[in-house]
C-alpha cells in the first residue's frame, strides 16, 4: 500500500541521534507556548499523520455528505416538538431555542470525530462536537513545528507535504457569522470560557492570532462579563462578538438564566458561536436519532446511504423495541446481555467523562452504567473498530516504534466546508487528550513526486 510505503520510508531516515533532536526541538516548542497538560506535552511522537491526497478527498466527501444530514436532522427538530424528544433536551435548552429561529447557521465551526482505517477504506464516526470544538491551535503549532524539524524536510525530497492551517479558517468563518447576523464593522472579540480550564493555553494562541490580523480580543470568564446600556462588557472593553468555547450546559448551571449574555444575545446586542441550537446536534443522541429507523424518512437517499456506511448503530437507552440487524429486539434486554457489542456514553458530556466500553468492563460495571442511564440520559452505541498505526518516539535514551490508536476528526467550517482534521493518539482505547489519554500530532496530506 502506497501508504505504509511513505510511512516506512519516513522511519527509515530516523536514527537515534536524529530522534533525539528532534524531541529536543519539539518539547523546546512546547514547553516555550506552553502546551503542556501537566508534566505532559501535548504530543509524544516524532511523526505527523500522513493522508494520501485520494484517502483525504474520501473522508473529506463522505463527511460533507453526512453535514447535510445533520443539517437536515437540525432543521426538522426545530419545527418538531415530538422529534426533538428524541434527543432528551435540558428544559432550559427548549427555552432558548427561539433565540435561534431565523439567524445565521448555529455552527460556524464544528468536527466529527471519527475511526478511519485507510487500508479498508472504513470510516465510523462515534461523535459530533457541533457545540465547542477544540485543537485547531494545538494543529497548527504542531504543523509549523514539524516542518522544521529535519526528518519531514528530508522526506519531502520525495514526497509533497501539505497541510491545512486551521486558525485562519477559524476567523473566517467566525466574520463570516458575524457579517450574516447583522454587523457592519470590524468586530471586538471575547473568546468566552473559564479561567481555569486546561485549553487555555489553545486559547491564548487562538486570541494572539486573532489580534495578529487586526481583530482586537481578549480572553473572558463568563462570568466577568456585564450587559449594561445595550452593550456587552468586560471591564472597559466593548464585546460585540463572543467566540463561544464555554459549554452551555455549565453555563447555566453556573450563572442560571439569567446572565448577561443571554440578555445580550436576546436584545441582539452581541453575536455569539456556535449558538443555542447547536446542542440539539451535540447531544450523543443525534447518532441515535439519525441513525434510528423511526427518521429513515427524512434523509435523501445518499444520506441514508452515508448514515448506513458511516455511523454505527446507536439508540437513546429506553425501555422500547427497535430494529437491530434488520430484526426487532428488547432495547434493554439486548444490550444487557451483550456488552461486549456496545459502549454506553451520557448524552451530554464530553472529554470522555462517563463513557463505559462494554468490552473492557465487568458485567456489574455494565449493569450499574445502565442502571444510571435510567435516570440519566445516555446513550448505547455499537463497537468500531478502532485503528492502530506505528508511530516513533523518543523514550529512556532510545528510538522506539510501536502501534498508537488513531483517530480522524475533520474540522468543519461554515456547517458545510470541511478542512483540516485533528487526529489523536492514544495506548488506550479511549482517546481524550484533555482527560489524560492522549496526545495530538498534525495531520498532513501527501503525495509522491514523479
Amino acid at each position: 500500500m502506497l501508504l505504509n510505503e511513505a510511512v516506512d520510508y519516513y522511519h527509515s531516515l530516523l536514527t537515534d541521534r536524529l530522534a533525539s533532536e528532534m524531541d529536543g526541538m519539539m518539547r523546546k516548542v512546547l514547553r516555550h507556548r506552553s502546551l503542556y497538560f501537566g508534566s505532559r506535552p501535548i504530543c509524544t511522537v516524532l511523526r505527523p499523520h500522513f493522508y494520501l491526497k485520494t484517502q483525504w478527498e474520501f473522508l473529506s466527501n463522505e463527511t460533507a455528505i453526512l453535514l447535510e444530514a445533520f443539517q437536515r436532522a437540525h432543521d426538522a427538530c426545530m419545527e418538531n416538538a415530538d422529534l426533538r424528544k428524541q434527543l432528551k433536551l435540558e428544559d432550559y435548552e427548549e427555552k432558548l431555542f427561539d433565540l435561534d429561529r431565523g439567524s445565521v447557521i448555529p455552527w460556524t465551526t464544528s468536527r466529527l470525530d471519527s475511526f478511519f482505517s485507510v487500508d479498508r477504506q472504513a470510516l465510523h464516526y462515534v461523535e459530533y462536537n457541533a457545540e465547542t470544538p477544540a485543537g485547531m491551535g494545538y494543529e497548527d503549532v504542531l504543523a509549523q513545528t514539524f516542518l522544521e524539524m529535519p526528518a519531514v524536510k528530508q522526506f519531502q525530497d520525495r514526497y509533497v507535504v501539505r497541510h491545512m492551517p486551521l486558525l485562519g479558517e477559524l476567523l473566517n468563518a467566525l466574520l463570516w457569522g458575524y457579517q450574516q447576523w447583522g454587523g457592519t464593522h470590524a468586530p471586538q472579540m471575547a473568546i468566552v470560557d473559564w479561567q481555569h480550564v486546561p485549553t487555555l493555553n489553545e486559547q491564548e494562541m487562538t486570541r494572539q492570532f486573532f489580534e495578529q490580523k487586526g481583530i482586537r480580543t481578549i480572553l473572558a470568564d463568563p462570568r466577568a462579563l456585564e450587559y449594561r446600556n445595550g452593550a456587552l462588557w468586560f471591564g472597559g472593553f466593548r464585546v460585540d462578538m463572543i467566540y463561544k468555547r464555554v459549554l452551555w450546559s455549565e453555563m447555566v448551571k453556573v450563572m442560571g438564566m439569567d446572565n448577561p449574555i443571554i440578555h445580550a444575545i436576546r436584545d441582539h446586542a452581541v453575536y455569539m458561536t456556535n449558538s443555542i441550537s447547536c446542542k440539539l446536534m451535540a447531544k450523543k443522541a443525534s447518532f441515535a436519532f439519525i441513525s434510528d429507523e423511526r427518521n429513515t424518512h427524512l434523509f435523501t437517499e445518499a444520506q441514508q446511504r452515508a448514515i448506513a456506511d458511516h455511523i454505527p448503530w446507536t439508540r437513546v437507552v429506553a425501555d422500547r423495541k427497535t430494529q437491530y440487524a434488520g430484526e426487532e429486539i428488547d432495547l434493554l434486554t439486548f444490550i444487557s446481555d451483550h456488552r461486549e457489542r456496545f459502549v454506553l456514553k451520557p448524552n451530554d458530556e464530553y472529554g470522555g467523562k462517563g463513557v463505559v466500553i462494554g468490552w473492557e468492563c465487568s458485567d456489574k460495571e455494565w449493569s450499574d452504567a445502565l442502571r444510571e442511564s435510567r435516570t440519566t440520559p445516555y446513550v448505547v452505541q455499537e463497537r468500531v473498530d478502532s485503528v492502530r498505526r506505528p508511530f516513533p518516539a523518543w523514550n529512556d535514551g532510545k528510538l522506539t516504534i510501536s502501534d498508537r490508536f488513531v483517530d480522524a476528526d475533520p474540522y468543519v467550517f461554515y456547517g458545510s466546508k470541511v478542512h483540516g482534521c485533528l487526529t489523536r493518539l492514544s495506548s488506550e482505547t479511549l482517546l481524550n487528550v484533555t482527560a489524560g489519554g492522549g496526545s495530538v500530532v498534525p495531520s498532513f496530506v501527501i503525495e509522491k513526486k514523479d
